[in-house]
């Protein structure tokens, strides 16, 4: 049977048989895939370190009717992650958004993407929510789902009062604001607009003010949910 070489992460897996476990991975080759790793929940398992979330690595697939890992060449497992609860929980949040938005087709961006949130997560200290907030805003935009504006995206004038109107995915002054909208802070617009344009590898040196950062999860978690139908883990 053919093999492959694959850069992926894994999404997670359910255990089947005595001792194997069907693994979700999101290759940057692939999308995302299925694939069997036979013997991985036993003791002394070769490839035991190879199933778990947040591994990312370079796997070797060998392709059939069943796609079988044969052998894993490990980049990086994330491993400190699991040393903070909080950091923990907020990549368990990412992973969940990308296995929710990943199909079978290649998104390199979703996939960059998402090994930059992990190490921002994992070695540097950034605040709870900070690179979650992040990922979604940007993984949003990818989509075309910008909303990032000085200006009323229904008559254009400039964004005295903001209000985000849930149904368009959009911000709108206070004279275009109708049911499906919802006041947005100073400091919830600010919080944006500062993690929008701050790269991952900076964000250690953000400080927000005003429970933006908050209030910006909790706007992005519903935005998300009008634009997909896919709730968010709360962390």
């Amino acid at each position: 049977m053919p093999s492959t070489k694959v850069k992926a992460i894994v999404l997670g897996g359910v255990n089947i048989k005595e001792k194997d476990k069907l693994v979700t991975l999101f290759t940057l080759e692939k999308g995302k895939i299925s694939v069997s790793m036979r013997g991985v929940r036993g003791e002394k398992a070769k490839l035991k370190s190879a199933k778990e979330i947040f591994t990312f690595g370079q796997y070797c697939i060998e392709e059939g009717k069943t796609n079988i890992i044969t052998a894993v060449d490990i980049i990086d497992n994330f491993y400190d992650l699991s040393k903070n609860i909080d950091a923990y929980y907020e990549g368990c949040a990412i992973i969940d958004i990308a296995n929710k938005i990943a199909s079978n087709e290649p998104n390199p961006f979703l996939f960059i993407e998402i090994i930059k949130a992990l190490k921002t997560l994992c070695y540097d200290n950034v605040r709870k929510y900070y690179v979650f907030d992040k990922f979604l805003l940007s993984v949003l935009k990818n989509m075309g789902y910008g909303f990032l504006s000085d200006k009323c995206s229904a008559c254009g004038t400039n964004l005295e009062h903001k209000f985000f109107n849930f149904d368009v995915g959009e911000i709108v002054c206070a004279r275009c604001q109708n049911s499906m909208c919802e006041k947005v802070s100073d400091a919830t617009y600010s919080a944006l607009r500062l993690l929008d344009k701050t790269e991952y590898e900076k964000l250690h040196s953000v400080r927000l003010g005003g429970m933006g950062e908050v209030q910006s999860y909790h706007l992005l978690c519903k935005d998300f949910l009008f634009r997909t139908g896919q709730n968010c883990i709360n962390f």
